[in-house]
């Protein structure tokens, strides 16, 4: 009988301890930062429950891994049992700085707050830098269209020379070298003095 009453004395304990759990609500505030370098936030954690005991734990964005928070020369921690609160102090940010922040009450998670650590902007060297981007875009678009004129032009340059292979010459040069001997005087007039009349002997018999 005393067994039993103990150990319903021990369940009745842990469902008390359960419904408390449960009606513990962790908040933070903000849920998002975006600061410059060198700058300072605050980061707030509350409970609703009594006593506040609060850890601070860092999770990168790229691993997803967490890692406890201690308090140094750019880190503090700052608590208050009269509001139930927890304030996490990071200054002089770095870009090292970036990802979420999460508090944590008796095994209890807040829901985070994101912070984006960045530089400051220099509108001078941006327009500088976008007018030296757009000029290399131009640069380029210009460089190839020379070269496309270039391999075009040189296409058409092979194909005249292939083209003047094929062509007929101007002059026929088929009798080039033969030179026709005449006899110092007219052709026909030249013809009559071996002309000899009918019956009569040839000069050579």
């Amino acid at each position: 009988m005393r067994w039993l009453l103990a150990r319903c004395c021990g369940l009745v304990l842990i469902n008390l301890s359960v419904v408390l759990n449960q009606s513990i609500v962790v908040t933070q505030i903000p849920r998002f930062y975006s600061r410059k370098i060198s700058s300072e936030i605050y980061i707030f954690c509350q409970s609703s429950a009594k006593k506040l005991e609060v850890q601070w734990y860092k999770a990168n964005v790229d691993s997803g891994k967490g890692k406890l928070i201690q308090a140094g020369p750019r880190i503090q921690i700052r608590e208050s049992n009269v509001t139930q609160r927890s304030i996490l102090v990071l200054s002089d940010l770095h870009i090292e700085d970036s990802g979420v922040y999460f508090c944590k009450f008796n095994n209890l998670w807040g829901p985070g707050t994101g912070l984006q650590v960045g530089r400051p902007i220099n509108l001078d060297q941006a327009q500088y830098r976008s007018k030296m981007k757009d000029g290399l875009i131009v640069f380029q678009g210009l460089l190839l269209a020379l070269c496309i004129a270039a391999v075009l032009q040189r296409n058409r340059t092979l194909l005249k020379e292939n083209d003047s292979i094929y062509e007929e010459p101007e002059t026929d040069h088929i009798y080039e070298g033969l030179a026709i001997e005449t006899c110092g005087g007219g052709l026909y007039e030249e013809l009559s003095v071996y002309a000899q009349a009918e019956g009569a002997e040839a000069p050579w018999e």
